[in-house]
C-alpha cells in the first residue's frame, strides 16, 4: 500500500475512534434526579471495579481497608480484556475506588467511553490520602491529591461523579462529617472553576437508622442557608447489604429505607450493594431496586464486586483472572447479575424538567446527630506556605520515608508544649464543636514546623530544642524575635476562615523538605507507611474506608 494512503487510513481510523469516543452522552442532575443529554432519565446500572490490595489485619483495621491498591483505570490491556464481561452484564457505570493521578488512563477510559460505560471515582487513597473518621483533618495535602486526581481525568467524557468520602462517618456524634462536607463543597467548587459537569458525591455506610437520615440531609443541605448547594453533595451513595438471600422489598428492609428516603433532595442511589452473608447471591434485590416502588426515590446502583475481594462476612467477587492475566473465568455469581441486570427496563420518569433543585438547612444538632454546620476553612496552600517561610525550626526529615515519623513527632512536640503551659491548638479542630485552628488546614508536614518552632522559642532558641532527633533544622531567615514570627505568622494566615474556590498547585512548586509541594499526590500521600500520632489535637490520616468489607 503506497504510505499515503495508509496515511489516509490511519487518520481516518482515529478520526472514527475519536468520533465513538465523542459519543457517550452527559449525564447531568437536575433535582433529585439523572438525565442525558437527550432528556432520557439516567439510573446507575454498576458494577465496583477493582482488584483489591494487600490488607493487613490488625486492631487499627477493623473495617479491612487494603494497606496498597491497583490502578484499574491504568491498565488498557486489562480494560479491554474485561469489556466483553462488563458488556454481558449490561452495566453503564463502573465504581473505582482509588487511582493514581500521575498514571496514564487514556486506553480504559476511552475503552469504556466507546462502550457508553461512566466512571464513579473515589477521591481518597489508602493510608494517608484520605479523611481519618476520629481525629480528621481537611488540609492542603489532600485537596491537592484529590485536585490532581480530578485533573488526570477531566478530559474524559465519562467521569459521571468523583467522590469526596466512603464511609467515613461511622457514628451519630462523629467530628468527621463538617470535615468531609468541606471536601465537597470545594472541589464543587473547583469543578464549577473548570467548567466541569462531574458531580460530587459520598459514600455513606448504612448506619443506624436513628441517624441514617440525618447523615444524609446534612451532606445534602445548605450550610450557607443561601439555597445555592454550594455546600451540598450531587450524588449520595448508600453502601447498604440489607437484601440476603431470598428475601424481598418489605422482609429485607428496602420498604424502610426508600420510605426514609422519600423527600430526599438530591440523587441518592445504592454505592454497593450484593449481600453475601446468606449464599449464593440471587441478585433478586435488583429487581426491586429498578422497579415502580424504589425508582421515585433511587436512582439505581453498584453491585460489589467485579473482581474477588475478602471480608469478614465471605468472599465478594463475580470473576476469576488467570495468574497472567490473560483470561477471565465468570462465576454463577456472575451469571446470575447478568440475568437480574437483563430482565430490568425502567422507565424514563419523571420527565425532564419537572424536578428542580432546593436545598433545605442545615438540621440541629440533637441526640441522634451531631455535627457542626460551620465547617472548616478551604486549604490555603499560599498561606500554608508563607507561614512555613517565617518559622523559626522546621521540619527536615532525616529519612526520606517521613510519613512513617511526622505523626510521632508532631505527637512528643506537642507532649512538650503542654509541660511548658503552651497547647497545639492552632493546628487542631473539632467537628462537633465547629471550632478549627488557624492553621488546620496546612500540610502535615507545616504544622509539625509549627509546634517545632513554638518549642524552640518557649526554650529561648537553644539549638538543642529544634533538634528532635534530627529532624529539625533552625531557620536562618526567619524573624529574629518571637513577637516578629508571631506577627509574620499572624499576617500570612489573615483569615483563617476563608472559602474560595482552590486551583490548581503547580508541581514545580517545591517545600522545605526537597519533595514537590505539600499539597501534591506526592509527598505524604505518596508513601505506603501509615502515619502514627495519637495527641487529639492532630493526627494524620489513616484513611477512610476504601470499600465496604461489612
Amino acid at each position: 500500500m503506497h504510505p499515503r494512503f495508509k496515511n489516509v487510513l490511519l487518520l481516518a481510523a482515529f478520526a472514527t475512534s475519536w468520533l465513538q469516543g465523542s459519543a457517550i452522552q452527559s449525564v447531568t442532575r437536575q433535582g433529585r434526579y439523572l438525565y442525558t443529554q437527550d432528556q432520557n432519565r439516567f439510573y446507575i446500572k454498576g458494577i465496583s471495579y477493582q482488584e483489591q490490595g494487600a490488607v493487613i489485619a490488625s486492631a487499627n483495621n477493623n473495617f479491612g481497608e487494603p494497606s496498597t491498591f491497583i490502578d484499574p483505570l491504568s491498565l488498557g490491556s486489562a480494560c479491554k480484556r474485561d469489556l466483553p464481561y462488563l458488556q454481558q452484564l449490561g452495566v453503564n457505570t463502573i465504581r473505582v475506588y482509588s487511582v493514581n493521578a500521575s498514571l496514564n488512563h487514556d486506553d480504559c477510559m476511552t475503552t469504556f467511553s466507546n462502550a457508553g460505560i461512566y466512571t464513579i471515582i473515589d477521591l481518597s487513597l489508602p493510608l494517608n490520602g484520605s479523611i481519618d473518621r476520629l481525629v480528621p483533618t481537611w488540609s492542603t495535602n489532600l485537596l491537592d491529591s484529590y485536585i490532581a486526581t480530578i485533573n488526570a481525568f477531566q478530559k474524559y467524557d465519562n467521569v459521571l461523579a468523583y467522590n469526596v468520602g466512603n464511609e467515613v462517618v461511622t457514628t451519630a456524634t462523629n467530628p468527621s462529617a463538617p470535615y468531609v462536607k468541606a471536601a465537597g463543597r470545594d472541589i464543587k467548587a473547583y469543578l464549577n472553576s473548570i467548567k466541569s459537569s462531574a458531580l460530587v458525591g459520598y459514600a455513606s455506610i448504612d448506619g443506624a437508622s436513628s441517624w441514617r437520615l440525618d447523615l444524609a440531609d446534612y451532606f445534602s443541605c445548605d450550610s450557607s442557608n443561601s439555597n445555592s448547594g454550594s455546600t451540598a453533595i450531587d450524588l449520595y451513595g448508600l453502601n447498604n447489604y440489607e437484601w440476603c438471600g431470598d428475601s424481598s422489598f418489605q422482609a429485607s428492609g428496602y420498604a424502610t429505607t426508600t420510605s426514609d428516603f422519600q423527600q430526599y433532595n438530591v440523587v441518592a442511589y445504592f454505592s454497593e450493594f450484593g449481600c453475601v452473608s446468606s449464599p449464593p447471591r440471587l441478585w433478586t434485590e435488583v429487581g426491586a431496586l429498578f422497579n415502580s416502588s424504589m425508582l421515585p426515590v433511587w436512582s439505581g446502583g453498584i453491585a460489589f464486586s467485579y473482581f474477588p475481594a475478602a471480608s469478614a462476612d465471605g468472599q465478594f467477587g463475580m470473576v476469576n483472572i488467570s495468574s497472567d492475566g490473560s483470561t477471565v473465568t465468570t462465576s454463577a455469581d456472575f451469571s446470575r447479575l447478568q440475568t437480574q441486570y437483563g430482565q430490568i427496563s425502567p422507565p424514563s420518569s419523571p420527565s425532564f424538567g419537572s424536578s428542580s433543585s432546593s436545598y433545605p438547612a442545615c438540621p440541629s444538632t440533637s441526640s441522634t446527630f451531631n455535627a457542626s454546620t460551620t465547617l472548616p476553612p478551604t486549604p490555603n496552600e499560599a498561606a500554608c506556605n508563607c507561614l512555613e517561610n517565617t518559622l523559626s525550626c522546621r521540619f527536615t526529615p532525616v529519612t526520606s520515608n517521613y510519613s512513617a515519623v511526622v505523626g510521632q513527632l508532631t505527637d512528643t512536640a506537642c507532649g512538650l508544649l503542654g509541660q511548658q503551659g503552651a497547647n497545639c491548638n492552632d493546628i487542631g479542630g473539632d467537628g462537633v464543636a465547629g471550632t478549627y485552628g488557624r492553621l488546620a488546614d496546612c500540610d502535615p508536614t507545616v504544622k509539625l514546623s509549627y509546634v517545632m518552632s513554638l518549642y524552640y522559642e518557649l526554650n529561648n532558641r537553644n539549638a538543642q530544642a529544634c533538634s528532635f532527633a534530627g529532624n529539625g533544622t533552625i531557620n536562618q531567615s526567619a524573624p529574629s524575635s518571637a513577637s516578629a514570627a508571631n506577627a509574620a505568622a499572624s499576617s500570612c494566615i489573615s483569615n483563617p476562615s476563608a472559602t474560595f474556590a482552590p486551583t490548581a498547585v503547580s508541581s514545580s512548586t517545591v517545600g522545605a523538605t526537597g519533595s514537590s509541594t505539600h499539597n501534591s499526590a506526592t509527598g505524604l500521600i505518596a508513601h505506603d507507611s501509615t502515619v502514627y500520632g495519637v495527641t487529639a489535637a492532630f493526627i494524620i490520616t489513616l484513611g477512610s474506608a476504601f470499600w465496604t468489607m461489612s
